[in-house]
């Protein structure tokens, strides 16, 4: 399994790449951030700048049904913003 999972392409995410070329991606949790750095640049060929990661716990749900209240969980992910060198951009459409 590589580092880079997917791209996390949001409403949120596309206001924050506008507003500051940070891009986000969910990779695996195992990954430190000189490992991000190196699957970005080599994937999409640009110059990271920063890397910030953020570990999400997944949530607890729980929803009634005709045999009970069924609890379950949401899986845990790591998550990581990548700022690029200005002037830089990360097409993910472009191979679509």
């Amino acid at each position: 399994m590589g580092i880079i999972i997917k791209p996390i392409v949001t409403e949120k995410m596309t206001a924050l790449t506008e507003k500051r070329n940070t891009y986000g991606f969910r990779v695996a949790p195992s990954a430190n951030k000189i490992q991000i750095k190196q699957a970005i640049e080599e994937l999409y060929s640009v110059t990271v700048v920063d890397v910030n990661t953020l570990n999400y716990s997944g949530k607890l749900k729980s929803r009634n049904t005709k045999s009970g209240v069924v609890n379950g969980r949401t899986a845990s992910f790591k998550k990581a913003l990548i700022t690029l060198k200005d002037g830089e951009v990360i097409d993910f459409y472009s191979n679509i």
